[in-house]
This record gives structure tokens, sequence and C-alpha cells, in this order.
């Protein structure tokens, strides 16, 4: 398909965010941490993790389904050396295991390579791999390149597994190479187009969140296929995470506002929202 041509200026984009949240806000705050709690992809992705780390980082993760709303996180991310450890682990909890690929965070690695990595990711157990762009290649222009590459791993993480393209929009900079990254993840067969890897200065925005939901949104009305989306890193205070829910609600509706299509990485705040749930 061909998508619409957007000339998207900062200013238009932040009077929308405005309009939203102040639109979306109105509605039933608990419900919607509720949703948050349940699309929050719990990550450790640290140089030092190590097979105790992640044996107490799964047993964290279940630990969170003790509650009194029967709710629970969807899936824990990792690095790929830990996903048989932890599928064993969580086997039973219902909690899903999703692996970083393709030389996370920078996509800086010969492309057989990356195959490699993400071959072994699936044979290891992994439901879910989140998979980098290169983003040198994106700004170089070659987006025939980035297609290609996308729509390669894509073949490798056949379904059931779900892939994840990871734009890291904070290098991709402008609206219109976050438009342009979002339209070739998507046509090259992702699951969800995520904003960010979390590992650098500038991490999902929402001007960029809305940006990704646009195209998810035109290409829903153009095909009737659903893409999830997924805003990661940068998110310090619970009203963050709201701000995201809330353009997902407005942009995409009540169809998306489940773990199968939104999913959410701030891990920081999973302890915060299940405090305020409890009150």
């Amino acid at each position: 398909m061909n998508f619409k041509s957007y000339n998207y200026t900062e200013e238009q984009l932040q009077s929308r965010i405005e309009a939203i949240v102040k639109k979306q806000s109105q509605g039933d705050r608990k419900e919607a941490l509720k949703t948050i709690f349940q699309s929050i992809d719990f990550t450790t992705l640290e140089a030092f993790d190590n097979a105790k780390k992640i044996e107490e980082f799964c047993a964290k993760a279940i630990d969170f389904q003790k509650n009194s709303m029967g709710i629970s996180v969807p899936a824990i991310c990792i690095y790929s050396p830990f996903v048989k450890q932890a599928k064993g682990l969580l086997k039973g909890s219902g909690i899903k295991v999703a692996t970083v690929a393709c030389c996370f965070p920078s996509g800086q690695m010969p492309f057989d390579l990356k195959k490699k990595e993400v071959a072994y990711c699936v044979e290891q157990g992994a439901d879910e791999v989140d998979m980098v762009i290169s983003r040198g290649t994106f700004l170089a222009g070659n987006y025939d390149e980035v297609y290609n590459e996308i729509q390669a791993i894509r073949e490798i993480c056949k379904s059931p597994v779900h892939l994840k393209v990871i734009l890291e929009t904070g290098e991709l900079k402008t609206p219109a190479n976050i438009r342009k990254a979002s339209e070739l993840a998507i046509l090259a067969g992702a699951d969800f187009i995520k904003t960010s890897t979390g590992k650098i200065a500038v991490n999902a925005t929402p001007m960029a969140a809305l940006v990704m939901c646009d195209t998810i949104k035109e290409y829903y009305e153009a095909t009737g296929q659903m893409v999830g989306f997924k805003p990661a890193g940068g998110m310090s205070t619970i009203e963050d995470a709201l701000t995201y829910y809330y353009i997902v609600k407005d942009i995409l509706g009540e169809k998306w506002l489940n773990n199968n299509y939104f999913r959410v990485g701030t891990s920081r705040l999973a302890g915060k929202v299940m405090e305020e749930l409890s009150l």
C-alpha cells in the first residue's frame, strides 16, 4: 500500500497531544492503570545481568501476580543468553519471555550475524523478539535495505513468535523520519513498532508516539490488519505512562487497549502502578 504524505510540525503535534490528554484524562484512571500494568514488559537489560539476577527477576514478575485484581505483567524482556533459563522459571505462569536482537542497542553488526542471533533467540524459546533497525542505514537513505532486513528477520520469527521492531526514534529525530521508519517496519511485517531501546538520551516521546500511532491507524484503515505499539524508555512517572495510554486510546481506540496490541517499556513504574491500584 501507499501511505499518505504527512507534513507534521512540532507545534501541531504538541497541540494535538495537549488536546488528547485533556480529553482522555477525564476517563477512569483506575481502569487505565490496570491496562498499563497488564501491558508492561518487565525488563532487565544490564551488562551485569547473570543467572542469579534472572532467577530473582522472574520471581519478582511472578510475585506481581499475587494481587487481589488477578492481573499480571504480560512478559519479561531479557538478554538472549537467559531466555532458556527464564522459560523454565516462568513455566505455567502465563508470562511470556521476550528478548532483544540485531545487535541491541546499536544495530551495528553484519546482517548475516544478526540473522544468526535471531535464530538463536528463537531456538532458545523466545516468545517475542525486539529487534533494532539499522539507524545508520536508514539515515543514509537506504530504505530498501532496512525494509529487507526487517522482512528477513520476520521470516525467522515465524508465528507464534512476535516481532517488535525498535525504531530508536530519538536518533531518527524528525517526524518525517519516524513516519518513514514506521511505514517500513509495518510493511515488512512487524507485529509491533516500538519507539526506543531505553539506552540513549532521548527515548519515547509523545510526539513520536503520535506519529507512530497515526501510521498504524492508516495501515489498519487500508488493510484491516492491526499492528501493536510500544513506547519504551523515558517514563519516570505514572503520568508519563498515562499519556501514552491516552494517545493510543484516542487515535487507535479501545481495540488496541490490551497487551496483544499495546505494551509499555517502563519497568521502573510497575511497582508504583500496582501500589496505586492497591489503594
